[in-house]
């Protein structure tokens, strides 16, 4: 009989040691258990915490780092790591704005380009990697300079500001309650873990960060399927760029430095395995709402920004500890 079998004929005491044997072992289980601590510390530290007003606002903030974060996923399930994301953003939100502002286009044509730039950067990104055989790390930091030079080029340093108000929807407005930004992201996980559960290409990712050499030999078209991962990851990052020029009402090719950083530590947070092969969106999730939740409620207790950073520094790395050891 089978292990799932067991869990529905089996006797009421076993299926429940069964399931909580297997939440023991779910790459979810330690995301949860931190989400909960950090929610219920905040809660005490802070009335306002727990307010609707503050959870949503909570939410937005998350979804910009939200949204890089399920690019970054695809990538790091493979055994590659993506920094060029943050400046992938800037370039993508400020060459949209300028197409706007300075060229007079309509507003679909600079959210259209901002979503080809993103993924002409990603594929640039996997070409190296998987044809070029280049490593990851060094590729998407040398990408990461350029596009960060190429928005400063553009903008000439500059802000470029004075978009359609209607561009603002997608970052300050609202469907009922829920802030647009909030719908974008959810529904860029939905997809995500679709692709990822319910399809061949979601079983190749896992497959090439598990063994490489082994889902080749049994036939995986391994190069592609890199090329592919870190596409998503640069339209993600141009995604999070329409969020958060819609916010700002402005393309700043200063924008979303560090992002990359963050997205990782979502990625982290969430239980995937950062040398690939393990891990689930859902858990990324968890991870980017658990970064959040620590940046708002060290805000709210009025800790120091730069012990904020040091605080989330030894919480990525006790993570990443206390996630090797569990598995």
């Amino acid at each position: 009989m089978s292990h799932d079998s067991n869990i529905e004929t089996g006797s009421q005491g076993k299926g429940r040691w069964t399931a909580l044997d297997w939440l023991f072992h779910s790459p979810l289980a330690l995301p949860l258990v931190g989400l909960i601590v950090v929610s219920v510390l905040m809660a005490f530290a802070s009335d306002n915490f727990f307010t609707l007003n503050n959870i949503l606002n909570v939410l937005r903030q998350v979804s910009v780092v939200g949204i890089l974060a399920v690019g970054m996923t695809f990538v790091i399930l493979t055994g590659g790591i993506d920094l060029s994301v943050g400046a992938v953003m800037a370039l993508s939100g400020t060459l949209a704005a300028g197409l706007m502002v300075n060229m007079g286009l309509p507003g679909g044509v600079g959210l259209a380009a901002a979503l080809l730039v993103g993924l002409g950067l990603g594929l640039f990104n996997g070409v190296l990697v998987a044809w070029g055989r280049m490593p990851a790390i060094i590729v998407t930091l040398a990408t990461m300079g350029m596009a960060r030079g190429l928005g400063l080029i553009y903008s000439g340093g500059y802000p470029i500001s004075g978009l359609p108000g209607w561009v603002s929807w997608f970052g300050v407005g609202r469907i009922g309650i829920i802030p647009v930004p909030v719908v974008i992201m959810l529904v860029v996980y939905a997809l995500a873990w679709l692709v990822l559960q319910r399809t061949p290409f979601g079983r190749h990712v896992y497959a090439i960060g598990g063994n490489e050499v082994a889902a080749r030999l049994s036939g995986v078209r391994t190069r592609r399927v890199k090329l592919a991962v870190f596409a998503i990851s640069g339209v993600t990052a141009s995604l999070a760029a329409i969020v958060l020029t819609g916010r700002l009402m402005s393309g700043q090719p200063n924008a979303g430095v560090g992002f990359e950083l963050d997205a990782i530590a979502a990625v982290v947070l969430g239980g995937t395995a950062i040398a690939g092969g393990r891990g689930l969106i859902l858990g990324t999730l968890i991870g980017a709402v658990l970064l959040g939740i620590l940046n708002n409620g060290l805000n709210l207790m009025g800790i120091n920004p730069y012990m904020q950073d040091v605080i989330k520094g030894l919480i990525i790395l006790l993570a990443i500890y206390i996630g090797r050891e569990w598995r």
